[in-house]
């Protein structure tokens, strides 16, 4: 007898036995109260036909749903250790929380880390180390080609969408970012009064829905673009060619969706859904795209201008480099974001299985640069998964200038990695829409912990240089860093990421042999 059966039995008696007991005892009619809704529900179980399990094991089939739907929750808070969870593990987490509270953030009794496990890093210190004072690692965008160079801090805000964001959340880390120093990347959803408030440096991100500077066909307009470009709190602007969470994915705003405050930010109409496509319109090809890059200079009166993108065919990038080689036009800063992906939902094959890696990526983009001679002019922003001053400085190892963090900073805000983002039920009112939750995150505490996370992240890595014995970003060198490659070999950055000759992509049959094919293909008026 499998329970479905039993459980027609068992109903079947308990409707006698409570009417026949009703019938000596009038009080016991208030059985019905519990044995009616079970009843009620097993029956409705047995007659539905979406849901096999349920038709087997009517009512304590559905514990199984519930169990489900806190899945998470009852894996983060009482199964994962503090090295398990993903993507981001609690000692981490635990970490972030700590530092935006400025509560005591030390560990007691050694490192949890298993320091003979295969993939373990650590630096190299010096017995002579120094005093470095995070106000001395500030770095110059634009300096040889701008009206306007802007000096930005070692962390800064990641690119996140006012929509993707809430409004409370936007303002929170704008007024952070002002406390603090340091930029706030507007994500490519266009600046919005959430954005403006506190008055943080903003790097406005265009993406391929040219949103805020746009015409009636959605493509780019030179008119908007200048008029929002001109804008103080606008210190620089990111055109976004693919992002690490998705490349090469565009995106649909439903009609559903639009409210006319965000149809107003994006120059949209309202009553169509709203597209972000693959690719861009206003360019393309590599020559294109810096010369696009030299236009926004222009438009928006010597400020820096440069591009993201998550890496992807090598050649591609190898013709933007050809461009700039042939159009002496340069980007004045680059922002790698990598493909394990970041706050933005996206598809499960995308987050999981397309785009280099960040490291990787990065350093390709370095040694590219080194390469045709021009890295000391482009900057290097990293994008991806940076939580303490080490995750900072090992990006800063394989050629990172600057970091950026998104998931970083929304956990300043207070997210809890419920992982809920794309479901507009975000438990913090970090990453929703629906103001009964995003109400409720305080924009002036929340600001303060976002500059609090900032801050002793900064003075955390000027540790860490002073401790190496430097005390410049300039002199970190891949040598510092160490990784176990297997319990018995440990090789430094230096030789698992090896560089190339600066310039040597500039003359003939001088490139390194795994690149000499990418560059050969590789062309300036076409990506492939």
């Amino acid at each position: 007898m499998v329970f479905r059966h039993a459980f027609i039995l068992a109903g079947l008696v308990t409707v006698i036995v409570i009417s026949l007991a009703t019938t000596q005892w009038p009080s016991s009619q208030w059985l019905w109260l519990i044995a009616g809704p079970l009843l009620a529900l097993g029956a409705y179980d047995l007659l539905q036909n979406k849901h096999t399990l349920l038709r087997i094991y009517p009512v304590i089939g559905h514990f199984r749903y519930l169990f489900e739907s806190v899945r998470r929750e009852l894996q983060q808070y009482f199964v994962e250790s503090d090295l398990d969870g993903a993507p981001v593990n609690r000692e981490f987490r635990s970490l972030i929380y700590q530092r935006a509270k400025k509560d005591n953030d030390t560990r007691a009794f050694g490192t949890i880390f298993d320091v003979y496990r295969d993939g373990y890093e650590w630096l190299n210190h010096s017995v002579a180390p120094k005093h470095c004072l995070p106000a001395n690692l500030r770095i110059r965008f634009g300096d040889s080609r701008c009206a306007q160079p802007y000096d930005a801090a070692p962390l800064n805000i990641s690119a996140m969408s006012y929509g993707a964001l809430s409004r409370n959340a936007i303002m929170a880390l704008n007024r952070g970012a002002r406390i603090g120093n340091f930029f706030h990347n507007t994500g490519e959803g266009g600046i919005s009064e959430w954005h403006l408030k506190y008055g943080g440096d903003l790097v406005w991100q265009i993406g391929t829905g040219y949103f805020g500077c746009r015409d009636s066909e959605g493509n780019f307009d030179p008119r908007l673009f200048a008029r929002e470009a001109a804008r103080d709190s606008v210190k620089m602007i990111e055109i976004k060619l693919s992002q690490g969470a998705k490349p090469g994915h565009g995106g649909v705003l439903p009609a559903s969706k639009l409210t006319r405050e965000i149809a107003d930010i994006r120059k949209v109409p309202m009553g169509q859904d709203v597209l972000s496509p693959p690719g861009h319109t206003a360019f393309s090809s590599p020559i294109e795209l810096v010369t696009f890059v030299a236009k926004l200079r222009a438009l928006s009166g010597g400020k820096p201008v440069g591009f993201k993108f998550c890496p992807g065919n090598r050649q591609e990038f190898l013709g933007i480099c050809k461009a700039m080689l042939e159009t002496g036009r340069l980007p004045d800063f680059i922002t790698v974001d990598g493909g394990e992906g970041g706050t933005g939902a996206a598809p499960v094959e995308l987050t999981n299985s397309v785009g280099m890696p960040l490291r990787d990526g990065l350093q390709f983009v370095h040694n590219a640069l080194k390469g045709i001679g021009v890295r000391d002019q482009v900057r290097l922003i990293a994008s991806g998964k940076s939580f303490s001053a080490f995750h900072m400085l090992r990006l800063m190892v394989l050629g990172a200038d600057t970091v950026n963090s998104a998931r970083g900073m929304m956990m300043a805000l207070g997210c809890i990695q419920s992982r809920s983002c794309n479901t507009d039920k975000c438990p913090t009112g970090v990453a929703t829409t629906n103001p009964a939750r995003y109400k409720q995150l305080d924009v002036t505490d929340k600001g303060v912990r976002v500059a609090n996370y900032q801050h002793s992240s900064v003075e955390a890595l000027a540790e860490l240089l002073g401790i190496l014995g430097i005390d410049r970003l300039e002199d970190l060198q891949p040598r510092h860093l160490n990784r176990r490659v297997n319990p018995s070999l440990v090789m430094n950055y230096a030789q698992l990421y090896p560089g190339i000759e600066p310039g040597c992509l500039l003359h003939r049959d001088c490139a390194p042999a795994d690149w000499a094919e990418d560059w050969r293909l590789a062309r300036a008026d076409r990506w492939q």
